[in-house]
């Protein structure tokens, strides 16, 4: 077999072999371009790119726009056709292309059921911690000043940039962040008096609004790299302790060389938490849900989170997964996530006024007196974490991101239901047969079981975390375990000797996990697997290699946002 590649005027024709040397470095997306288009790419080098580099670069064609040294990869656009050229370069790991990002505000028609104001604005008795001095870094779509997001009187939004293309402004045109920072540190000032209070659970963090999606809640690869890495060079001037990721996009490679996860590494190193969500694809036929973690949820590293129902009540005791979290294991690499799960079904947080989510009112917006309104998705889930490791940091200054993840993941609540329906659906019927439009968009509703790829290590309890008084060891890493299969179709845990969780710890796997997720020697599921008529389906899609999505999943549709409840 012979491949050609066209260079300026010139055909070269590369045998297979040394076709596929150069495809190795090549993501998927880039092996079969037309020659004649430009591609914007993300090439990682072996050490930081310089401006010898970027030369070598423009010789081949190509236009240099951003460096992002903490991970040693450059945004450029480049002819296709000289893809092959650049990945002949020994110093040159891997080219990935620009992938579109896009914010995990609820999926179409999420979960019935109300988040009652007083579930987030009644938080327990949690003593002097309200994230006082934490600064958070909200990557999101900008946020809008507030009397909320103040403190005598002066704003606790310390530092703001957009690095969205051609729009300075770090105002909040789509709603997304704004409603996200409210999650994290509002302080309710709008609400003080009346009848409701609606506050976040960190209600004294500094903000760090990093703007990366437009107006439509869009964004790319390289714009939320620049903002990831922005973050690290500020952290010492504004204390920034954790990194909220409220966006994704779907997984289409191992996550070892994807740039954003290797960015989010990047930042965990520098001893910032990352806390990102898992994504709304949680209905995708035919997996039901499972496989569906969203970049850059799927790396080992980070906090990744779901998002739960609180059917509108205080008591935790009639709580339920939502039916549109995305679930575990990840495609490629088959780690366990997400890590945990929160609340995130009918949030109300502050409004951005005029912002693209609040004016579409067709779509059923929820407003409380022009002051508040209501989102759902992992989304709103995942600054539910990031302002509890805030509270933690507050608490104790000297916590690693690994010990503040172990603590988060153990404190959890591990009691679950054996399984959920969702309205229309009977127990223990596998599926419900889509009746709207939008259900059969995202392939339907299922029955939910309370897994460790559905739930991770359980849900979120503050009050607990902040009462653990366990020591976390120094020095382990938390970072999530992947899971094997056997030929008979089991799957089991696997843990490495320096996780924190490792077995013969206190911290190990049964704690932090819970005993109803696993049973003898870490065995996930046995051979007659969950997920009935679809296994092999799904066994196809995760481990095998017929991935079905990718480029094709509507995460990136924006539009999908609703603002009513699951079903």
């Amino acid at each position: 077999m012979r491949h050609f590649v066209c260079v300026g005027l010139l055909s070269i024709t590369l045998t297979s072999g040394i076709y596929a040397q150069y495809e190795s470095k090549l993501a998927p997306e880039l092996r079969e371009l037309d020659p004649a288009a430009s591609v914007d790419v993300i090439i990682r080098y072996n050490q930081t790119p310089t401006a010898f580099t970027h030369t070598r670069v423009a010789s081949k064609g190509g236009r240099h726009h951003q460096t992002f040294e903490y991970i040693n990869s450059a945004h450029y656009t480049v002819p296709a056709a000289s893809l092959a050229e650049l990945a002949n370069d020994p110093d040159v790991v891997f080219i990935n292309p620009d992938r579109k990002v896009s914010a995990t505000a609820a999926a179409v028609n999420p979960d019935y059921g109300w988040m009652g104001v007083l579930q987030v604005t009644n938080p327990s008795d949690r003593g002097p911690y309200d994230g006082s001095d934490i600064g958070v870094a909200v990557i999101d779509s900008g946020i809008a000043s507030d009397r909320d997001l103040s403190q005598d009187g002066d704003s606790r939004i310390v530092y703001s940039q957009s690095f969205v293309p051609g729009d300075p402004s770090t105002n909040d045109a789509y709603g997304h962040g704004t409603h996200v920072a409210g999650i994290v540190g509002g302080n309710g000032s709008k609400s003080q008096g009346a009848f409701y209070r609606v506050r976040g659970v960190a209600s004294n963090v500094d903000l760090i609004n990093l703007r990366v999606l437009d107006a439509y809640g869009a964004s790319t690869d390289a714009v939320v790299i620049q903002a990831i890495n922005k973050a690290i060079a500020l952290k010492n001037q504004y204390n920034i302790r954790v990194i909220n990721l409220s966006l994704g996009r779907p997984a289409t490679a191992s996550y070892i060389n994807d740039p954003l996860c290797q960015a989010v590494e990047a930042a965990w190193r520098q001893g910032i938490v990352v806390v990102v969500a898992a994504g709304n694809d949680g209905r995708q036929a035919p997996t039901q849900g499972y496989g569906t973690i969203m970049v850059p949820g799927n790396d080992p590293y980070v906090i990744t989170v779901g998002a739960m129902n609180t059917n509108g009540t205080l008591d935790r005791s009639d709580d339920k997964m939502t039916s549109y979290s995305s679930k575990g294991p990840t495609l490629f690499d088959h780690i366990v996530k997400p890590d945990l799960v929160a609340p995130g079904n009918q949030i109300f947080s502050v409004l951005a006024p005029n912002s693209t989510l609040v004016n579409l009112d067709a779509a059923g917006v929820v407003t409380v007196g022009n002051k508040y309104f209501v989102l759902s998705g992992t989304s709103m889930a995942t600054p539910m974490v990031s302002a509890a490791a805030a509270l933690l940091l507050d608490q104790n200054p000297h916590l690693s991101p690994d010990q503040v993840k172990a603590k988060l993941m153990r404190s959890a609540d591990k009691v679950f239901p054996a399984a959920t329906c969702p309205t229309g659906a009977t127990c223990p019927t596998q599926a419900y047969k889509a009746t709207t439009a939008s259900d059969a968009l995202l392939g339907g509703l299922y029955t939910t079981y309370y897994d460790i790829f559905t739930v991770g290590a359980g849900y979120l309890n503050v009050d607990n975390a902040l009462e653990d008084t366990t020591p976390v060891p120094w020095g382990g890493s938390s970072l999530s375990p992947s899971v094997t299969r056997d030929s008979t179709n089991v799957v089991s845990l696997m843990t490495g000797s320096s996780v924190i969780w490792g077995s013969g710890s206190s911290w190990e796997t049964s704690v932090i996990w819970g005993s109803s997720t696993l049973s003898g020697n870490s065995v996930i599921w046995g051979s007659s697997v969950i997920w009935g008529q679809s296994a092999d389906a799904v066994q196809s899609v995760i481990w095998g290699s017929s991935i079905i999505w990718g480029s094709g999943t509507p995460a990136a549709d924006v539009l999908s946002v609703s603002l009513y409840g699951d079903k």
